[in-house]
């Protein structure tokens, strides 16, 4: 077993990275998402986009 964990460490170490960072733009979202702010416009120039209805209350 420490065998092959000694072999693997570097894959290991990269899945817990990539599950660590998936795990901190799911929690942003959240975040976003519970302050009422839209997870699809950042850039507050919606006055002509087809889609600011969905994305913004009215």
């Amino acid at each position: 077993m420490l065998q092959w964990l000694g072999e693997n460490i570097a894959t290991i170490v990269i899945c817990l990275v990539l599950i660590g960072v998936v795990a901190a733009i799911i929690a942003g979202m959240i975040k976003k998402k519970r302050a009422g702010k839209s997870m699809v416009c950042n850039c507050g120039c919606c006055k002509g986009c087809p889609m600011s209805g969905s994305c913004h209350d009215k």
